[in-house]
């Protein structure tokens, strides 16, 4: 009998620790869980800061809060009728470029942290702000998008021609990793914005000089040297030198080659005829594809974890 009492007890006591056991690997997958969405706030402000902007066009220098700031981005980014998911998506998606684009310090020569030239920083328009760009500002005040507890490099472009770039493939950005930007086949299929543009040859020669590589000084060849995932030119072969086609884009005129998703381009006698699609670098968030899921009754969460994947928006200031 009393073999037996000690056999249910040192029972009893197993399945105590059995218990016990299963009680601690349950609260450390719920911490982990926890921590899955409640990434630390590195380098994120409590408070709303204040931001200094550059204006171009006058050449002064102006302190604003951050969040009224936001108001002329997206007035200017976007337009102010849009769908308020939409235009929500795009306050969110500017916040947090701005805020990435404050830790890296001021703009060099500019004496601000900010600027309404686009080329440098982002556009802005106080003058387009309307009644729904302060709603959407202000329904998504101090949100931000994180990966790992860290703001991301919220890009962001016109329209990706039927498919977003990796951040190496349209910007020729390889500072860091950005795991979170990955090439996206769009929702936004139509308008594809097809585009078409001439150049001539001293412009193309020129370009290419502008960006660091001499080709000489006719240009005798010009093609696709090689693509990216989504298809679009990562450099262009000038006369077979190696262009990097992003920063090429840039210096013969972004209005005229709209992207790098470019479906033909030759050479004939002195003038390069090239044709493409969307408008921008392609990499993050579509505009255009905002619009179109914002039509569709997304949400701007929605419309920013397409674009942008295994990211968290969470809140800083209030």
């Amino acid at each position: 009998m009393a073999s037996r009492f000690k056999g249910a007890a040192d029972l009893l006591k197993d399945n105590r620790l059995m218990l016990i056991l299963g009680a601690i690997a349950a609260a450390a997958i719920i911490m982990a869980a926890r921590g899955q969405h409640m990434q630390p706030k590195a380098n994120i402000p409590a408070e709303e800061p204040a931001i200094s902007v550059y204006f171009h066009e006058t050449g002064e220098v102006k302190s604003m809060p951050l969040e009224t700031y936001l108001e002329g981005v997206v007035a200017a980014e976007m337009d102010p009728n849009w769908p308020l998911a939409a235009l929500e998506a795009q306050a969110i998606v500017a916040r947090t470029f701005t805020l990435k684009k404050l830790q890296e310090g001021p703009l060099e020569g500019r004496n601000a942290q900010a600027s309404t030239d686009p080329r440098e920083f982002q556009a802005y328009n106080a003058s387009k702000v309307n009644d729904q760009v302060k709603k959407a500002v202000s329904n998504t005040r101090g949100k931000i998008i994180t990966y790992r507890g860290e703001p991301i490099r919220a890009w962001f472009h016109s329209s990706s021609g039927g498919k977003t770039a990796s951040a190496a493939e349209g910007l020729n950005f390889t500072k860091e990793s950005t795991p979170y930007v990955q090439p996206v086949t769009d929702v936004q299929q139509e308008p594809s914005h097809e585009w078409s543009a001439k150049f001539s040859a001293g412009e193309v020669v020129e370009a290419a000089r502008a960006v660091g590589v001499e080709v000489g000084g006719e240009l005798n060849s010009v093609k696709i040297g090689r693509r990216g995932a989504s298809g679009r030119a990562e450099t262009l072969s000038i006369n077979g030198k190696e262009v990097p086609a992003p920063q090429f884009r840039l210096a013969i005129g972004d209005q005229k080659m709209r992207s790098t998703l470019i479906d033909s381009l030759h050479l004939d006698r002195n003038t390069v005829y090239m044709k493409g699609r969307g408008f921008g670098h392609g990499v993050g968030m579509s505009q255009w594809g905002a619009w179109l899921l914002a039509q569709r009754g997304k949400s701007a969460q929605d419309i920013v974890t397409y674009y942008f994947k295994g990211v968290q928006i969470q809140d800083s200031w209030q």
